[in-house]
């Protein structure tokens, strides 16, 4: 993977309705993404094993870890435990910049 990534490079996916992926960076160990949001799009419950950081760049968003629900704005942090069930809904339309440690293999097959 290059040492320097510009969004300009890394293409746009649909991943779910009002709901885009952008992977920015990767090596095995670790992995970034941006995931743009439309005001109202779901981001479902779901796990991993990887684990997970994730700031918000802009927007508002309710998310829920463990059971646990926060509402987080631009500039909040969250971190996603291994195997922790997660997702969230956009309360106004926004992006989260996600970390994973290691790489989420099946993203590059999507």
């Amino acid at each position: 993977m290059p040492l320097f990534a510009t969004t300009a490079d890394a293409p746009w996916r649909d991943v779910a309705p009002g709901v885009r992926r952008q992977i920015l960076s990767h090596d095995p160990a670790m992995m970034t993404v941006r995931v743009a949001f439309e005001k109202g799009a779901v981001g479902a419950m779901h796990q991993h094993p990887h684990t997970q950081v994730s700031v918000v760049e802009r927007g508002v968003f309710d998310v829920t870890i463990a059971g646990e629900t926060k509402r987080l704005q631009e500039g909040d942090i969250y971190h996603v435990p291994s195997d922790a069930v997660h997702g969230c809904v956009a309360v106004e339309a926004g992006a989260l910049l996600d970390v994973f440690t290691p790489r989420r293999d099946e993203f590059l097959d999507d």
